[in-house]
């Protein structure tokens, strides 16, 4: 089951990089400004957070595979309407901002579904391998939008991905019946975050988790781009190297390795002060990696690649102390309040990047991610220095 539902989420997300993985070839066709591209790759994400929010606690009350599954089919419309109507800036924004709806459908959902159909004691190391596939959906995106965009144009690419988020629907709607868990006591109204909001140790994890995805999105949004940026970029993809799309893919693969590895080592030394030397190795390359853009492209790829790893260490590990600090009952609601604040810091980081980029170039670009993520260490310290409350489970190594 758990493989299973790690298969969806891949083919959920064949679409969801397709417009980064081919973006120097869309600012060339429709005359884009960093600014606007930033716009458009932040829109999947942007939807994603206004409306994951009602999607994830409605969990709480019906079987998550029935969000899921129409998750997964509105992103199949979306990926179609890209391939067939998308012509410029406005439609552009649009669709992919209707293909996060999509994702929003899915991605959280699909981990509700799982942890709600596998014991306790299994869930520290199966959240790693789910919020691992999404690495591995991202890998897939990027490499299969590049070659088939480059194959044979890029409707094909987004008509690919429609299929797969179709597929997925039916890995959904086979999955044995659940009922949620209610919370005890009196009920809550659907969209009463406050009990999360003064959970301070779940808090910490999902203020952690923003700070983590700012930096991991604003660099998968502009990973191609960047590496077409080097000087020597064209010219070493003639003579062999792996194109831009080729090593974000790489990249993407090894995230997924370091997300579930990161995770264990997060379980065995202590999940927190784990998390924080992570985060501050990330920032810190970032800080000067934009400043390398000049570096030969088979540099550039390398330290690209190895960046991309080191961002996503914590991710897996961040997520999973948000669920293992959720009270009781309320764990629909902590990840709808963990992925809300996560995907709306997605939206910002690419459009900030964008931003900063048309202003200042790669290097400060990049500089500026690093400032954010290094906020992402305070977010776990302010939460570890809360007062111990009745959770449903203590995070182990916390």
């Amino acid at each position: 089951m758990i493989a299973a539902l790690c298969l969806a989420e891949v083919l959920t997300m064949l679409g969801v990089f397709g417009f980064p993985a081919l973006l120097p070839a869309f600012q060339d066709a429709w005359g884009l400004s960093n600014t606007q591209a930033g716009w458009v790759s932040g829109a999947t994400f942007g939807a994603y957070a206004l409306v994951s929010p009602v999607l994830i606690a409605l969990t709480d009350r019906v079987d998550a595979r029935w969000v899921y599954a129409a998750g997964a089919g509105l992103a199949a419309v979306a990926a179609a309407g890209f391939a067939l109507f998308a012509e410029g800036f406005v439609s552009a924004l649009l669709l992919r901002a209707l293909g996060g709806v999509g994702l929003a459908g899915t991605y959280m959902p699909g981990l509700r579904m799982m942890v709600d159909r596998i014991p306790p004691e299994s869930q520290a190391r199966a959240v790693p391998l789910y919020t691992a596939a999404f690495s591995l959906g991202t890998a897939m995106s990027y490499f299969a939008s590049g070659e088939i965009g480059a194959a044979f144009g890029w409707p094909w690419a987004f008509g690919i991905a429609a299929l797969g988020a179709g597929a997925a629907v039916l890995v959904a709607v086979v999955q044995r019946p659940m009922t949620p868990q209610r919370p005890e006591g009196p009920q809550v109204r659907l969209l009463d975050f406050r009990p999360v909001l003064r959970n301070r140790p779940a808090m910490g994890y999902v203020l952690g988790y923003a700070a983590h995805m700012w930096e991991l999105f604003a660099f998968r949004s502009w990973v191609v781009a960047f590496l077409a940026a080097s000087g020597g970029a064209a010219a070493a993809v003639s003579a062999g190297w792996p194109a831009p799309a080729t090593v974000a893919t790489l990249g993407a693969l090894l995230a997924m390795a370091a997300s579930i590895g990161g995770a264990e080592m997060a379980t065995r030394f202590g999940r927190a002060r784990t998390v924080m030397v992570y985060m501050v190795l990330s920032g810190a390359m970032a800080a000067w990696l934009g400043f390398a853009v000049g570096l030969p492209y088979g540099a550039l790829a390398g330290l690209t690649i190895l960046y991309a790893g080191l961002i996503q260490l914590d991710s897996a590990a961040l997520t999973t102390g948000a669920v293992e600090t959720a009270q009781a009952g309320r764990r629909g609601a902590t990840l709808a309040v963990h992925s809300l604040i996560g995907f709306l810091a997605a939206f910002l980081g690419p459009l900030a990047l964008g931003m900063v980029l048309d202003v200042a170039g790669w290097g400060w670009a990049f500089a500026s991610v690093a400032a954010v993520a290094l906020l992402g260490p305070l977010a776990l310290v302010w939460g570890r220095a809360a007062p111990k409350a009745p959770l449903a489970q203590q995070p182990p190594g916390a």
